[in-house]
């Protein structure tokens, strides 16, 4: 069955920085803001920064506007040279927006003076402050970026009718992955007309070889890059690990990641009586990759994994539960086992650890598609060409968006 979205394949490509229509004396749009919660280490906040430096390089008036706490990423935009204001919001739940009605209007009279183009919001807190944030300064394209599923809202009464108004007063909904865009179509009633597929991106040196670390084992290593969160799904791959031990295939696991689960963790890790390592969070994740035998991502719902198109940039073996965009990530290019299944899991990682031709192979794969479709350049060519479309005021804005198979 046909996605109903905007796709790659779906349309000629657009050429954007090497159109005619960018040989004028300033780019179009000239100036666009970003909103986004805070500057954490988060994958959205990856992206956001990607596309705010890949905005700057292309000669677009770049802002970005932050509502909480900047965070560690405001030092990355700071060196790209992108500026980043703080609006100083408190309350992070919307029925207690009300005690922010001056960081509320803060965010008015700044759009007001700013008078950007577009402005694109990240995440659920931004996109329900962005629309009537919007409306009021009268910003011509609204842009709300979808980047998970909607587990977290689901029972929650408050948070859905926010989000449907937030979305009536949006002009345009970018998801991540089709996974994400379909659950918005069936979910909110939202118009394939309305919502396209923009993939994330991922840096240049990301695809560059890095040095392997050091990991003190004779056992062959499997990386699992999450934050400790229930749906991430450790407690399965500790589970696996464990079945693997049993069954005289034992391995050392590397967890990169943090989070309020990691003391339960580490207590089932030692009545497992597996070999993992709990190393919290890293700026050297590359070098873990590269170490990797398989990298493995146990989620039980997820979004699109930046860990996922980190492991395939780097060449290696991907075992990933087939939720979310992740099956359309690794599809042909990785092994993919049903969620909370670790028996499953541990037959995953053990066909990909005993046939160290094929697991070569998936790795190659991953890499040359990854290259091909998941450069920061291509998304945000993609996203220029969104906005453009939109100004214009055409009816199904295009750009390349899922990236074909």
């Amino acid at each position: 069955m046909g996605c109903p979205f905007m796709t790659l394949a779906d349309q000629t490509p657009v050429p954007v920085a090497s159109s005619a229509e960018d040989t004028g004396p300033a780019p179009f749009p000239s100036r666009v803001c970003l909103l986004i919660g805070q500057l954490g280490l988060g994958g959205a906040e990856k992206q956001l920064v990607l596309l705010a430096r890949g905005l700057k390089d292309r000669g677009v008036r770049t802002r970005v506007l932050v509502m909480f706490e900047k965070g560690p990423r405001k030092e990355e935009l700071r060196n790209a040279g992108v500026q980043v204001v703080n609006l100083g919001f408190r309350c992070r739940w919307p029925m207690s927006f009300v005690g922010d009605i001056r960081a509320f209007f803060r965010l008015v009279a700044f759009l007001r003076r700013e008078k950007p183009e577009v402005l694109q919001a990240f995440l659920f807190h931004s996109y329900v402050m962005a629309a009537p944030a919007a409306r009021l300064a009268r910003v011509p394209v609204l842009i709300a970026g979808r980047r998970s599923l909607g587990f977290f809202k689901k029972d929650n009464c408050l948070a859905l009718a926010l989000e449907r108004i937030a979305t009536r007063w949006t002009t345009y909904l970018v998801a991540n992955a089709t996974a994400i865009a379909e659950e918005v179509r069936r979910d909110e009633g939202v118009p394939p007309a309305k919502i396209c597929v923009i993939p994330n991106g991922m840096r240049p040196e990301e695809f560059q070889p890095a040095e392997p670390a050091d990991v003190d084992t004779a056992l062959p290593v499997v990386v699992c890059v999450a934050n400790f969160a229930l749906h991430k799904g450790h407690r399965h791959l500790l589970e696996a690990c464990a079945t693997l031990r049993r069954t005289e295939a034992p391995c050392t696991l590397v967890l990169i990641g943090d989070g309020r689960e990691r003391p339960e963790l580490q207590r089932l890790a030692e009545r497992l009586d597996i070999d993992a390592r709990f190393l919290g969070n890293r700026t050297d994740v590359a070098r873990f990759l590269a170490r990797a035998e398989v990298v493995v991502l146990p989620s039980l719902y997820e979004g699109s994994s930046n860990a996922v198109m980190e492991a395939m940039a780097a060449g290696r073996p991907v075992v990933a539960t087939a939720v979310g965009g992740t099956p359309e990530l690794l599809d042909g290019r990785g092994v993919l086992v049903p969620p909370a299944n670790p028996a499953a899991l541990a037959e995953g990682i053990r066909e990909v650890l005993a046939d160290q031709e094929a697991a070569a192979a998936l790795g190659q794969r991953a890499r040359a598609w990854a290259l091909a479709n998941l450069t920061a350049d291509v998304m945000v060519d993609r996203y220029v060409t969104l906005y453009r479309r939109l100004l214009e005021g055409s009816p199904r804005p295009g750009g390349q968006a899922r990236p074909a198979r």
